[in-house]
């Protein structure tokens, strides 16, 4: 096990009705605040008015910022930033998903920044201030809830790209289960592969001695895996959605990381289709995820068959490790298509004819490598990107 720091500072407010709880939390930080949200679900879910009377009752002024899409966009975060600066804002108030919250995040560190945003993103900047930011969370998925991490996409060039920062943890995450219930099946499931990625890029690992944290990301897999399908079924089963819910904010908090190496390939390599094809980024990860594992999963036959035992309940052929390992990649492939996402690039709508240039944009053009379990190159990814085609 390696040596590491953890801290996860980001108070968790979990439970039913715990939304009405926000304008005392905001108060403790501001008296005015930028409210940030995507687009009409909340409002139709009442969520929203529900929101604005608990700022108002605890006398915090309220301004304004909707609009944010899936894969979020650098041009809404610097109409944002230009909003706080004209406002004098010193909270931001993230009520949405991921992609909000990420939002939120690069708007409450461009504010204080003298150049662009996104120089932070493209790498020429360090993040060293930021303005605080919660979040009210409605789709259990990306974990910035509780993360140090922001994704943002920019149109020119579409690139997406991310930073990593322990000042971006929100200072409190509201947290209730009732508010996914109206999410759609399909963004459930894709909500579902996120998790299950930010777990596993953690899980596949060439750190040694590791087995407490192998057995919390096994068991967190384990919850997904047994409680999506029932939210499927019925979107309204509390104890399954509050399982889903608490088991994505372990899963991309840090703790499932400590003490070892993580790797991050995927998630880079997915990118390039989610910036590219404006795909849902959980969706985009059940195509990349096993095409990964079958490209790597030579490199460490023994960790693949404990994720095929432990977390698929695979029976362990002694004879042939090998053959139990690409039996627990396939259970994991078939399990994303058991709950309706793609599992192919032709199932994405994606052709062949850009494999080169997402793999060329990955790598920088081949100037740098991606992952840690194996360092792969612009040939290794476009033979992923391959793989995802089957």
């Amino acid at each position: 096990m390696n040596n590491f720091t953890f801290q996860c500072a980001t108070k968790i407010i979990f439970g039913r009705d715990t939304e009405h709880q926000v304008g005392a939390e905001v108060k403790r930080y501001a008296d005015k605040v930028l409210l940030h949200y995507g687009g009409g679900s909340i409002k139709k879910s009442g969520l929203y008015d529900r929101v604005v009377a608990s700022l108002k009752e605890s006398g915090v002024e309220i301004v304004e910022l909707g609009g944010v899409q899936p894969n979020p966009r650098v041009s809404l975060v610097r109409r944002g930033i230009e909003l706080c600066r004209e406002q004098n804002i010193p909270f931001i108030l993230a009520v949405g998903g991921g992609s909000v919250i990420d939002s939120a995040k690069a708007i409450s560190v461009g504010i204080l920044y003298d150049g662009d945003v996104w120089d932070f993103y493209s790498g020429k900047a360090e993040v060293e201030r930021c303005l605080p930011v919660g979040a009210v969370l409605t789709i259990p998925a990306a974990g910035s809830e509780a993360s140090i991490g922001s994704v943002i996409t920019n149109e020119d060039g579409w690139y997406k790209k991310s930073v990593d920062n322990d000042l971006l943890r929100p200072v409190f995450a509201i947290m209730n289960p009732e508010l996914t219930f109206t999410l759609p099946p399909y963004q459930t499931a894709c909500g579902a592969a996120d998790i299950m990625a930010h777990i596993m890029e953690r899980y596949f690992t060439n750190t040694p001695d590791v087995d407490f944290t192998d057995r919390l990301c096994e068991a967190t897999l384990k919850t997904i895996i047994e409680n999506v399908p029932i939210a499927i079924e019925n979107p309204e089963d509390y104890a399954a959605r509050a399982q889903i819910m608490w088991a994505s904010t372990v899963a991309h908090n840090g703790l499932l990381g400590t003490g070892r190496e993580e790797d991050w390939a995927s998630h880079q390599i997915e990118h390039e289709l989610s910036a590219l094809y404006d795909v849902a980024h959980g969706a985009g990860l059940a195509v990349v995820f096993p095409a990964w594992m079958k490209y790597v999963y030579r490199r460490n036959v023994p960790r693949f068959v404990q994720f095929a035992v432990r977390v698929w309940n695979v029976e362990q052929d002694f004879h042939n490790p090998e053959r139990t390992a690409l039996k627990g990649i396939e259970k994991t492939k078939e399990f994303f298509a058991s709950i309706g996402l793609p599992v192919t690039l032709e199932q994405l709508g994606i052709k062949d004819d850009r494999l080169e240039e997402m793999a060329d944009r990955c790598t920088k053009g081949n100037t740098v490598t991606k992952g840690f379990f194996v360092k792969l190159d612009k040939d290794d990814i476009v033979e992923i990107y391959k793989l995802a085609r089957e």
